[in-house]
């Protein structure tokens, strides 16, 4: 099992969702985060003063999955956050060690479905 992390553009988030619910991954989990990488942030001037926002609004997608679906959900997060522009995000994929669904108690690969 994996769970993919991906930061993108909060414009992005309809198609990455949409993307992602096409290639089979059965829940995400999406949080508003703030963050800056090679962009560092932009100068914005508001009533004629000059500021500078180091940190931009980003959304942060979880995706937990199994082993086999991974690059599919990689791909389809990729292409759909993709708008060759800098601040487009990253993506990170980490191993899952354990996974339990609360209510019923299933574990791992059968907690993932559905």
């Amino acid at each position: 099992m994996k769970l993919v992390t991906a930061v993108f553009k909060p414009s992005r988030l309809d198609a990455v969702l949409d993307a992602v619910t096409e290639v089979g991954a059965s829940g995400v989990t999406v949080s508003e985060v703030r963050g800056y990488g090679r962009q560092h942030g932009k100068t914005e001037v508001y009533r004629g003063a000059e500021y500078e926002v180091r940190l931009l609004p980003k959304v942060k997608v979880e995706i937990a999955t199994s082993t086999d679906l991974v690059e599919k959900v990689v791909e389809a997060v990729s292409t759909a956050a993709n708008t060759n522009k800098i601040g487009d995000g990253k993506i990170f994929v980490s191993d899952l060690e354990s996974v339990m669904r609360i209510r019923t108690g299933e574990r791992d690969a059968a907690a993932l479905v559905g």
